[in-house]
């Protein structure tokens, strides 16, 4: 049987893929890493998007680490990368299933042989909804669940089942003007007993979201996502005392980037006298940050208690390099990336390396005084000394912050080792 990721590895690459080189032939994208290109060299067309290959490694290394000492689980969320070579790389490391955000990002992982998959997020359309269940019809193998948060949502998933596999759900539990979700435990409650009562759902767990809460008060947002996850905790005794769920484990999952210790501590102690699984669905951990991430698991790390912390740190996995374009008046610089390429919803990116071929062996750090002013589409203003050694042609790394909205920039992520040489090439599905 082939593997599941051959039809990407299959795929064809060419001059129209960004960052892939304009004067090659086109080439299998499973042979990119086979060819000795060199982001330093001048190999990749720019700008381009790079994974360093150790920090992946360090971060999943560190996140197997924290699961094993919390004793928490991991179904990493999908959406940040939409990659399902870095979705099978998640689950070799040990994670339970995938988390996706909707129906044609689980199309996606479940086409591409992931075949446990949460859907952290409701499920309402028809033609959604007969896909997920001729799947689990079809395919014994195939392990789905979504969520619900109403009496209406309950008998929408009901309306197009049959005598097939029954449909496994968490009841989402929220907040008064967050997302979505049951605004009480009574609610939920309520939602729960109508998923036992029906023949095609199979209650599995609770869930909440608790990564809306961020604001510039760190100690009052722990206090309130603790408030929440108790919340949490409740509903699920109330479930378990009148007996709703249906499924061997219970699932209690909670699914931030930003707040896992918090998840492993509270839920951790919950005791339903039932087999529970605490089920974490970080997606940001893999490729982290040098911006929002960094800053809020910084937090995260210092509250950690001893026994609970890794040895190593999560790295910035994922940079953005460019080249210099323009000098067009002392201390100023424009590079060849822009809007189009780099998240600037949570931060602007970060100068972070600095390279001249025939002049550096290896990228320089980025001065603490060059800083990225502006965006515009295809260019980034940044402003440095006027006395600035910098030239045309020059490179640019530069570092993000919040890598979900820089992935869904690039159809391809090359993969490099620590010296810029390409050892592979990551297909997304945006």
């Amino acid at each position: 049987m082939p593997h599941p990721l051959q039809p990407i590895l299959d795929l064809t690459l060419d001059g129209r893929t960004k960052g892939f080189p304009l004067d090659r032939p086109p080439l299998r994208l499973g042979d990119v890493g086979a060819q000795g290109w060199s982001l330093l060299a001048g190999d990749l067309a720019l700008p381009v998007a790079i994974l360093r290959q150790s920090a992946i490694q360090q971060n999943g290394a560190w996140m197997r680490e924290f699961l094993r000492r919390t004793g928490s689980s991991i179904c990493p969320h999908g959406k940040t990368t939409m990659a399902p070579q870095l979705f099978h790389r998640q689950l070799a490391d040990g994670a339970w299933g995938i988390t996706l955000a909707t129906p044609q990002e689980v199309r996606v992982a479940y086409d591409y042989g992931v075949k446990r998959i949460l859907l952290a997020n409701e499920l309402a359309e028809p033609s959604a909804i007969r896909w997920v269940r001729r799947s689990l019809d079809s395919d014994p193998r195939f392990e789905f669940t979504c969520l619900v948060d109403s009496l209406e949502g309950v008998r929408r998933l009901e309306a197009p089942g049959g005598a097939g596999r029954p449909l496994a759900v968490l009841v989402e539990l929220g907040i008064p003007g967050g997302r979505a979700g049951v605004r009480s435990v009574a609610e939920g409650l309520a939602v729960a007993r109508a998923v036992k009562a029906s023949p095609g759902l199979v209650l599995q767990g609770v869930e909440c979201y608790e990564g809306i809460i961020i604001s510039q008060d760190p100690q009052a947002d722990e206090r309130n996502i603790v408030a929440w996850l108790d919340a949490l905790g409740e509903l699920a005794r109330d479930c378990a005392a009148e007996d709703l769920f249906q499924t061997g484990e219970v699932l209690l999952s909670a699914g931030g980037s930003a707040y896992f210790d918090l998840v492993s501590r509270c839920l951790g102690s919950v005791d339903l006298g039932r087999p529970t699984r605490v089920l974490l669905r970080s997606g940001c951990y893999l490729s982290h940050d040098a911006g929002h991430y960094r800053h809020l698991v910084g937090l995260l790390e210092a509250r950690l208690p001893e026994a609970w912390r890794p040895p190593s740190h999560l790295a910035p996995a994922l940079e953005v390099w460019g080249q210099v374009l323009s000098r067009p008046e002392p201390g100023l610089a424009f590079l060849n990336l822009g809007k189009r390429d780099v998240a600037h919803d949570l931060g602007l990116p970060r100068p972070a390396h600095w390279f001249r071929r025939d002049h550096h062996a290896a990228p320089a750090p980025a001065p603490d005084s060059w800083r990225l002013s502006t965006l515009y589409d295809q260019h980034a203003k940044l402003e440095v000394p006027a006395e600035t050694d910098l030239e045309i042609g020059d490179l640019v790394g530069c570092t993000i912050s919040h890598p979900c909205t820089t992935f869904d920039k690039w159809p391809v992520v090359f993969m490099v080792d620590d010296q810029y040489r390409v050892v592979e090439a990551v297909k997304t599905f945006f």
